[in-house]
């Protein structure tokens, strides 16, 4: 067994701001991003939350299925990225195809079920916790999740404190959530974790542009393929549970690539009366071939459909049919580049 020493760091002290110095973060996210096309292969990012739990098929995945993921994924001769490694070679110019397995909110049948397998195989892993529920009924103890923590192919990530819709709370609320789940870290760990996980996938520009002050690097739940041009503080991941976990979907999501952009708009995912439907824009690069072949899907009106798109100068615009009803907003577009299918997607949350 390779132990790894917890870093202990001194203790962050997060001062609540007033309204005003509320608004005068600066998100880091573009200027972390490359902004050069790099033909990247890209970084599957998949998530999983409970393990033989089957009453709750919507974040559960069975064991038997969960293995098979992990042997197509063996078979398909990809390699599982340590997440310290992920971190550090965010920038490079070129990757192989590699996978980030991450596990959501600390659920005991995680660590009654998974944890002994990817134990025995040495499958590098991050565990993101909500510091109020651990220790709770259904959630793993803090000397489970201390013990985790000391292997070397695994890593602890930061999920808030109380893992609710902190979206729908004010700022000084989001912000005193986020400073007790800091002194819970410190105060069990020893350090606060440095990469982050949107409870739910949810962020407002306000909380990505706090996150992005805090943290390396951040995830949402909207899916697509990491590359270098992603934004660092929402990542995007592929859910899988009992329903989008079946096998044959799950070949398919190992063989996308990314398709990358210059930028997206609108940066502000929460979405209100004044901006639904949003203004959706993406641009390109001049270096990506094949526009022409791309297709979008959107839930506006809480009906999946084409989306209607235009492509003006390598800039995709989608007007959409009608507004986005609550809670979330989806789009996703996949593009046959020769052969490769690429993909991205994006979610609003809509009050």
């Amino acid at each position: 067994m390779i132990i790894k020493k917890i870093s202990s760091f001194v203790a962050s002290i997060i001062i609540l701001f007033t309204s005003l110095t509320i608004f005068t973060f600066n998100s880091n996210a573009q200027v972390n991003n490359s902004k050069n096309f790099s033909n990247d292969e890209g970084v599957l990012s998949i998530m999983y939350h409970r393990f033989n739990e089957f009453k709750y098929p919507s974040t559960n995945i069975s064991m038997d299925v969960f293995i098979s993921h992990i042997r197509l994924i063996k078979e398909s001769n990809v390699s599982f990225y340590h997440p310290k490694n992920f971190i550090e070679e965010f920038n490079n110019s070129k990757k192989n195809k590699k996978i980030l397995l991450t596990i959501d909110d600390g659920f005991r049948s995680f660590y009654d079920n998974a944890w002994p397998y990817l134990k025995e195989n040495q499958i590098p892993f991050i565990l993101f916790v909500s510091t109020e529920p651990a220790g709770n009924s259904g959630y793993m103890t803090w000397e489970q999740i201390k013990e985790i923590d000391k292997y070397e192919f695994t890593m602890i990530g930061h999920h808030s404190h109380s893992h609710d819709y902190l979206i729908d709370k004010s700022q000084d609320q989001f912000l005193n959530d986020m400073k007790t789940a800091d002194q819970i870290f410190q105060n069990k760990l020893g350090y606060i974790p440095k990469i982050f996980s949107y409870p739910f996938g949810e962020y407002s520009k306000f909380m990505k542009d706090y996150i992005s002050q805090k943290f390396e690097i951040a995830f949402g739940q909207h899916s697509g393929i990491i590359d270098l041009n992603k934004d660092k503080f929402e990542l995007p991941r592929f859910p899988i549970n009992e329903k989008y976990g079946e096998l044959s979907r799950f070949k398919s999501i190992v063989k996308y690539f990314p398709l990358e952009y210059e930028s997206l708009k609108p940066e502000e995912k929460k979405l209100s009366n004044n901006n639904n439907p949003p203004n959706f824009k993406v641009k390109f690069f001049d270096t990506q071939k094949n526009l022409n072949n791309i297709n979008c899907y959107s839930n506006e009106g809480d009906k999946w459909e084409k989306s209607n798109i235009t492509i003006i100068n390598n800039e995709l615009t989608i007007k959409f049919r009608e507004p986005f009803l609550p809670r979330r907003g989806r789009v996703n577009c996949s593009l046959n580049d020769n052969g490769k299918w690429r993909w991205f997607g994006t979610q609003f949350i809509i009050r």
